[in-house]
């Protein structure tokens, strides 16, 4: 699935909800997607493209969550599996894992990027006093990761940082 078919999916001026998520017509917009039974978002302007999971080119000596790169219309993307970067079990790829390929633009340099997700789940708006900060209580995903939290009908979303994110940490094993 593109960004141009989910686009599709919004509701129109008149329509209030997506899949039992109140629509708000204000504020920020973030796509969800599902790490193991946890909610977590993305900023939704980043949001290039929605793949399918392909089996990407292995990089040798890439840390582990780095499943390697994929040739996206010419643009060499990596391919990050968020479930290992952040510890959260071993994922099972079927037919509902997805890669979001997302593009980070900061004021030095651009980066596109795939993250690999069990499920992408709908578009959530969010207003800014929606999002609260997240609780420095040492989680599974680690503080630096997180933007925010958003309360969603009984449940949490956590809002994920960008910047952070794109980051790849220095592969480290056998140097010393």
């Amino acid at each position: 699935m593109n960004i141009q078919a989910l686009a599709q999916q919004i509701p129109v001026e008149g329509e209030y909800s997506l899949e039992g998520v109140d629509f708000i017509t204000s504020g920020d917009q973030y796509l969800t997607f599902m790490l193991d039974t946890e909610q977590y978002a993305v900023d939704i302007l980043c949001v290039e493209e929605i793949r399918s999971w392909e089996k990407p080119t292995r990089i040798p000596n890439a840390p582990d969550y780095v499943k390697g790169v994929i040739n996206m219309r010419g643009v060499i993307v990596p391919i990050i599996d968020l479930r290992a970067k952040f510890g959260i079990g071993v994922a099972d790829y079927n037919e509902t894992t997805v890669v979001i390929v997302l593009r980070y633009e900061s004021p030095t340099h651009s980066r596109t990027i795939g993250f690999v997700v069990d499920a992408v789940s709908d578009v959530l708006n969010a207003e800014e006093d929606e999002v609260r900060e997240s609780p420095a209580f040492g989680g599974v995903i680690p503080h630096h990761f997180v933007n925010g939290l958003v309360n969603v009908g009984e449940g949490v979303v956590t809002l994920l940082n960008l910047e952070a994110l794109q980051e790849i940490e220095p592969h480290t094993a056998g140097l010393g």
